[in-house]
């Protein structure tokens, strides 16, 4: 067998899109390439590892069994590259990271200055609601966890960040409220709520729930984005965390509103399984924000 990790990494691409085409696209290859190094990789074996019909490509059943050994010799080509660097001292590796979507605005400015002074480590983020957060912490799938609520359930170790406050906002402009807003007020106003699974959703009814508030015409978004335009743009009331409309609040194009029992306080939290083992790159992580938080806190966030 003369193959290369080349013709590997080609072959897995066209595997991944059934196209030549798009497979070179991804690659920044042009097209003939692709179908060169396709080619001499074929040639490797007396079994097709693609099929067209019509004019689409497939991969066959063989081609599949190929695949899967080709995925485990890249990963281990990848693991020894990583072993290479730690012996090297050169801190390298991925991090994966899931974020509570508010914890967009905040994990940012705890990364930053880590991956400066560590070039070769990777970290992905996913931001989603804290359902999908707490399951991707059940699965294994994920180092770490940006929340703001723990779950109960589950035997974590955390390292605290910074406050959370949720507060009733409004836009600026917003018409009709009363000088001394109380929580029945909030009946004859349309409420905007963030979707199920979401912290801050759940917060917010429990904390009409709390205070007796008939919810009346309400609205339901998607994200904290999507509820920040709607409120900007005037169409209701909401409670959100005050570290998400930050620049909002700088122009003074949305305000918060005084009530009986806001703002309520949660801790923005980075969480990771008790007993998990984590990489070199994963606890080198946890000891730079551990060392570093106060002065970043200070500087972003004070």
């Amino acid at each position: 067998m003369n193959y290369t990790l080349h013709q590997l990494r080609i072959f897995l691409e066209v595997c991944d899109k059934q196209s030549v085409t798009k497979a070179s696209e991804t690659l920044f290859l042009t097209q003939p390439a692709v179908t060169l190094q396709l080619k001499k990789f074929q040639s490797e074996f007396n079994i097709p590892l693609t099929e067209v019909i019509g004019r689409q490509l497939y991969v066959t059943d063989f081609g599949r069994k190929i695949e899967i050994l080709a995925r485990q010799i890249l990963d281990t080509v990848d693991e020894m590259s990583l072993v290479t660097d730690q012996y090297k001292g050169i801190l390298a590796g991925d991090i994966h990271i899931a974020s509570a979507s508010t914890g967009k605005y905040v994990i940012p400015y705890f990364l930053s200055g880590f991956m400066r002074k560590y070039p070769l480590v990777n970290i992905s983020i996913d931001v989603t609601n804290k359902t999908n957060v707490v399951a991707d912490l059940q699965a294994n799938t994920i180092d770490f966890a940006m929340i703001s609520v723990l779950p109960q359930n589950l035997a974590l170790d955390t390292l605290s960040l910074l406050p959370n406050e949720l507060h009733l906002v409004a836009a600026a402009n917003y018409p009709g409220l009363p000088k001394r807003l109380k929580p029945k007020h909030l009946s004859a106003h349309t409420l905007i709520f963030r979707e199920e699974g979401s912290a801050t959703r759940q917060a917010m009814y429990a904390y009409l729930k709390a205070n007796d508030v008939r919810i009346g015409r309400s609205i339901q978004m998607t994200s904290n984005e999507a509820v920040k335009q709607a409120v900007r743009a005037g169409l209701g009331l909401s409670i959100m965390p005050r570290i998400g409309i930050r620049s909002e609040l700088k122009l003074e194009t949305m305000q918060l509103l005084k009530i009986k029992g806001l703002p309520t306080f949660s801790q923005w939290n980075l969480a990771y399984s008790q007993g998990k083992q984590l990489s070199p790159a994963a606890s080198k992580l946890i000891e730079y924000i551990d060392e570093y938080k106060e002065r970043i806190i200070e500087a972003e966030f004070s």
